[in-house]
């Protein structure tokens, strides 16, 4: 686990995770608060979180998966931070992914639309995501999509892309797809005859 102990390790580990067009913005937003900003192993339900401290005067705390690659990285942290910048303005009284957060992610999204490092087909995905911001990344499709080929190594092939009725296997469990319901497939697991809703863009190993 990473942390920011200090300003400049915060820009050094923010140089390791994100593209170095991004460094300083990012490293800005985060030190104009006393945010707690951690690097922390791959979690299987979220890319991210910011949690509040239930400590009186502690810190609230942004922690982003390190296995994300640059951009995904960096969205995933904005997408944090917006849930920050909420929680100034507002405290609690707010939704989660209310009209408030959602224009501060909006806000924080429009500065990688002018910029020259960010590829066209993600900026046009940015665009899309800025008109109907989802609440999660994952809910969003077609950024996952484009996000996805970004990683530099692929775990297995998205879910969306077998045949239906193939069987797979998924976290050492076999499944065989079943129907598309909005962003996830019901899927049955072979050994137990159980139905599991598994998202349209996990990785799995087709047999």
């Amino acid at each position: 686990m990473k942390a920011n102990n200090s300003d400049n390790q915060l820009k050094e580990n923010l140089r390791e995770y994100i593209p170095e067009a991004f460094v300083s913005y990012v490293y800005d937003l985060l030190i104009a608060t006393n945010v707690k900003f951690r690097i922390v192993r791959p979690r299987k339900t979220k890319l991210g979180d910011f949690r509040i401290s239930t400590k009186q005067f502690g810190a609230p705390q942004i922690t982003i998966n390190n296995d994300l690659n640059p951009y995904a990285f960096l969205i995933t942290t904005l997408h944090e931070i917006a849930h920050l910048q909420t929680y100034l303005s507002y405290n609690v009284g707010v939704k989660a992914h209310g009209k408030e957060w959602k224009f501060e992610f909006q806000r924080l999204l429009h500065p990688l639309l002018s910029a020259r490092e960010v590829p066209e087909e993600l900026k046009t995905c940015l665009k899309n995501t800025i008109k109907n911001t989802r609440a999660a990344s994952y809910s969003d499709i077609a950024l996952s999509r484009v996000l996805r080929k970004f990683d530099a190594q692929k775990k297995g092939v998205p879910l969306e892309q077998i045949d239906p009725g193939a069987q797979f296997e998924l976290n050492k469990k076999s499944f065989k797809k079943g129907k598309l319901r909005r962003t996830r497939y019901l899927c049955s697991e072979l050994h137990t005859g159980k139905a599991y809703l598994i998202h349209a863009l996990a990785e799995v190993n087709s047999k």
